[in-house]
């Protein structure tokens, strides 16, 4: 299980940033941002079931909804910028390290988002945001990899 994809899409429904993982063309490319699209319905939908007058609103949204390539995954900061991962359709799951890797992706999120000269709501352009996001993905762990002793 690796992940495929990284968006994150602002308050307005905006694509702020956008990365396939792998190299991909142009038609996957439109694939991934489809994909990525058709999860702010899944968001929306989860929000909304999530809210209630006890309730204290949970960032870590879960599996938005499997495709026959992909798993979706969301999350949502306080600023109501959602994060989207896309995880390829291999093995199992565990939601511990698909949580580990969103508070790893909102954490560079606020350094970004803090430097003054960052506009909020704005594409993120950034090198350094694109070094650590991959060092971020590269701790994902990926099928069959040790991961304290166990194989996953």
């Amino acid at each position: 299980m690796g992940i495929t994809c990284v968006a994150l899409i602002g308050p307005q429904n905006n694509p702020m940033y956008l990365r396939s993982m792998d190299s991909a063309t142009d038609e996957q490319y439109l694939k991934l941002h489809y994909v990525v699209h058709c999860a702010l319905d899944a968001v929306e939908e989860k929000v909304l079931l999530k809210r209630g007058p006890a309730d204290s609103q949970d960032a870590y949204l879960g599996l938005l909804y499997p495709t026959e390539d992909y798993r979706v995954y969301g999350y949502l900061t306080n600023t109501h910028v959602k994060m989207v991962l896309l995880l390829d359709d291999e093995g199992p799951v565990k939601d511990e390290a698909v949580l580990r890797v969103f508070r790893r992706l909102h954490a560079l999120y606020v350094d970004t988002a803090s430097n003054p000269f960052h506009k909020f709501g704005l594409p993120i352009s950034s090198p350094r945001f694109d070094s650590q996001l991959e060092q971020i993905v590269a701790m994902y762990p990926r099928p069959g990899a040790s991961l304290g002793g166990f194989t996953t």
